[in-house]
């Protein structure tokens, strides 16, 4: 790893981490639109939209059932556990992700804002959402209150997302001195505008990834590394 001038966290007061799909491929989960990534594979029209849902319920849970047990088969990286550590020993680190699949729960990672809901959460319409945890199967498939089919809680295509959510997780963004963006590319918006009100806002700005992107240019640190390699040295304790 080329070497990299550490940054003390305990100068700032409120930091954000900004993280997206590469800090989780580290451990083996795929990526969505990357190099490899599962809608090169899958036609999101079948699996991942409310139409798909409607027409074949038990289809769509089929699918996100083997994306659980994808999940499960991995496990977080020292950068999960890192941030972890940070957390437990300084107040005012938020995470704010894009990212799905509880890596950063099962590392024990306070989440501020997960911006694309949860594959370990189920909803009803009428009922609300409740956990499914620790299984690649679910639970239960239908609503055991009224019967209806329970939809993973995620942000599919072609949903709207959830303006509470994403109010928080802006609100937390604007107040930031410190803002850390982690594997992601900054290109699906509205989280991509994140970056640009972090820096409007004054905040120091990091971006941990091995590759530029079209976000790149709004970081005055740079870091090409992968984030478990990254994330502990970069923020050591």
């Amino acid at each position: 790893m080329r070497l990299m001038t550490p940054i003390d966290l305990r100068q700032f007061e409120r930091v954000v981490l900004f993280t997206g799909a590469g800090m989780s491929a580290e451990c083996g989960v795929p990526t969505y639109r990357g190099r490899g990534g599962i809608w090169h594979q899958y036609n999101y029209e079948d699996y991942a939209c409310q139409r798909a849902f409607e027409r074949d319920p038990a289809k769509v849970l089929d699918f996100h059932e083997l994306r659980r047990t994808s999940v499960l088969a991995c496990a977080p990286h020292a950068g999960h556990v890192h941030l972890a550590n940070l957390q437990a020993a300084m107040p005012g680190i938020e995470v704010v992700t894009q990212n799905i699949d509880g890596m950063f729960q099962r590392a024990g990672v306070r989440v501020a804002a997960e911006l694309h809901g949860s594959m370990w959460r189920v909803r009803c319409a009428e009922h609300g959402i409740s956990a499914d945890e620790g299984h690649g199967a679910f639970r239960h498939r239908q609503c055991p209150q009224c019967n209806a089919w329970l939809r993973p809680d995620i942000t599919w295509f072609e949903d709207n997302v959830d303006a509470a959510v994403f109010a928080h997780a802006a609100d937390l963004v604007k107040r930031a001195d410190l803002f850390v963006s982690v594997g992601t590319s900054g290109a699906v918006w509205p989280a991509a505008g994140f970056a640009q009100q972090a820096q409007r806002s004054g905040a120091r700005m990091v971006e941990i990834n091995p590759e530029d992107n079209e976000a790149s240019s709004l970081y005055e640190t740079r870091v090409r590394e992968a984030a478990s390699a990254a994330i502990p040295a970069l923020f050591p304790l």
